[in-house]
């Protein structure tokens, strides 16, 4: 019997008999005395429980001196040490994934939870030192923006973004009806449907400029297999039906790492019999596939579409003439 179970037999035990002894807890426990003295501690010093042991009874019951003891109970949420450790594991990732963002909202939760954690194997600082996110590349949300866009993609409501345009620099002005939050390669970006184009966008939060609710509006709904079709057969965050398809050979030194890699849902792997690999799947634009593509260096080789090696091709060749 784990201990949250133990807590409410604990709780149920009094209530239903008002004064149990220590060898009746400990047959219908199926614990050692040590663990229930434990138990016992826990539930006053953390829970506040008012359990006292009555002389004359000869067993454990709520102590009549504070008023309404027999009121008391264990809160209604309620999670065992390892569930909690669980949780406050997710706290420890989405507090690194992106600073500052939901911290705010989040601090009494943590408190508490870590409040409650201190009495398992882990504390919350064991935790904190032995999990650790390392971000590459991550961009500055602004956390009032996070919460209005936040909070209009769970109540259905429109938004007006003033968005700067990363590829020019240019700010314009959309009237959005969000669909989702989309956090990607340590940044986020909110999938929606923009009302002056009349076509699904991706923006990135970190481009808003202003974001303002519009409670009186509600949004267009996009069904989810429209959204999965549109976003998935893309490559990456550029979404968009996919129009072509890449077919990438692997060096036999970048092989089995690449054999591992999700590049598309819908890629085809295979490994060659001169220890190469070659990797296809569908894309529909090309930018965040050439990066990824560069990353690999002289370690892969672009086989088609002609279209994917030059634009691969040009920017080697860009690159190169900076350390000529």
């Amino acid at each position: 019997m784990e201990r949250t179970e133990r807590f409410y037999k604990i709780q149920n035990l009094l209530r239903s008999r008002h004064f149990v002894s220590t060898q009746d807890f400990l047959s219908e426990l199926g614990i050692s005395r040590a663990t229930f003295k434990r138990d016992l501690e826990y539930l006053r010093d953390r829970m506040r429980a008012p359990i006292a042991y009555d002389r004359d009874q000869q067993a454990y019951g709520f102590d009549p001196a504070i008023a309404d003891s027999q009121l008391w109970q264990l809160p209604g949420l309620w999670f065992s040490a390892d569930e909690l450790q669980a949780l406050l594991t997710m706290d420890r990732l989405l507090g690194d994934l992106q600073p500052g963002v939901l911290s705010e909202l989040i601090a009494p939760l943590r408190k508490r939870l870590r409040s409650l954690l201190e009495s398992g194997e882990h504390s919350a600082a064991d935790i904190a030192r032995r999990i650790k996110i390392l971000s590459m590349g991550s961009r500055r949300v602004a956390p009032a923006h996070f919460r209005t866009i936040a909070t209009a993609v769970l109540t259905r409501k429109r938004l007006k973004l003033r968005h700067q345009r990363r590829q020019d620099g240019e700010v314009i002005d959309r009237e959005v009806s969000p669909q989702r939050l989309v956090h990607y390669r340590d940044n986020w970006y909110l999938d929606a449907w923009c009302h002056k184009r009349q076509a699904l966008r991706t923006f990135g939060l970190d481009a808003i400029a202003t974001a303002i609710a519009m409670p009186d509006k509600d949004v267009k709904e996009i069904g989810e297999d429209t959204l999965e079709r549109h976003y998935a057969s893309g490559y990456g965050i550029f979404a968009g039906s996919a129009t072509q398809d890449a077919v990438l050979q692997f060096g036999a030194s970048s092989a089995r790492g690449v054999s591992r890699e999700t590049w598309h849902p819908e890629q085809v792997g295979t490994p060659q019999l001169d220890g190469t690999y070659l990797l296809q799947f569908p894309y529909a634009q090309e930018p965040e596939l050439v990066m990824d593509i560069l990353k690999h260096g002289a370690d892969v080789q672009v086989l088609a579409p002609e279209s994917l090696r030059k634009a691969v091709a040009e920017k080697l060749r860009a690159a190169a003439k900076l350390y000529d």
